[in-house]
């Protein structure tokens, strides 16, 4: 059931980055230990979207979200939106208004939000740091998650809240050379 929406060429391309992210980073480093089976069981939705502004990725967040209310077999929505928000700082103040999307229509509880940008830096961390990249993705990204399900995914795992730290480890050994050698041969043009 895997679904992907493009319109063009050029979609396929911001796609094509972010399923490389994916296999090479989130799967492929274990990053996330539950996407893994999401992916095998195409139950994931790719959609790129076209919005210039602001409201327009609002608009098709709020679309999306109702897909996802009307479909359960879409467990997860990764919503690529290569056009807007490109600065990290202007994506930060954004991500309220995603949430007050989810509050406003009676989802709080139902779904949640998980935010991927090419500039991620986490509070605390200068930009370059190397465990910036856990959250780093080739374009902006709101990954759009059924809370139940993440519940009961978190459920099966074993020791979930050392997943953070482990990632954070994971990158440090890596280090900086390599994270941008990788960025560079799988997720940009």
């Amino acid at each position: 059931m895997q679904e992907t929406t493009t319109s063009n060429d050029t979609d396929a391309k911001y796609l094509k980055a972010i399923e490389n992210w994916l296999d090479s980073m989130v799967v492929g480093l274990n990053l996330c230990p539950f996407a893994r089976r999401e992916l095998d069981n195409d139950k994931v939705r790719f959609s790129v979207s076209d919005a210039n502004t602001d409201q327009d990725l609002l608009d098709t967040l709020l679309q999306e979200l109702l897909l996802l209310d009307s479909t359960p077999a879409i467990e997860t929505t990764l919503l690529i939106h290569p056009h807007v928000l490109q600065d990290f700082h202007d994506y930060t103040l954004f991500l309220p208004r995603t949430n007050r999307v989810i509050k406003s229509n009676g989802w709080k509880g139902v779904y949640q939000i998980a935010s991927f940008h090419p500039q991620y830096q986490f509070a605390g961390c200068e930009p370059d740091d190397c465990e910036n990249y856990t959250n780093r993705a080739p374009y902006p990204v709101l990954h759009l998650l059924r809370e139940n399900s993440l519940e009961r995914a978190i459920d099966s795992h074993p020791n979930t809240a050392d997943i953070p730290e482990r990632n954070i480890q994971l990158m440090n050994d890596m280090g900086r050379e390599q994270l941008q050698t990788l960025w560079q041969a799988n997720y940009r043009e």
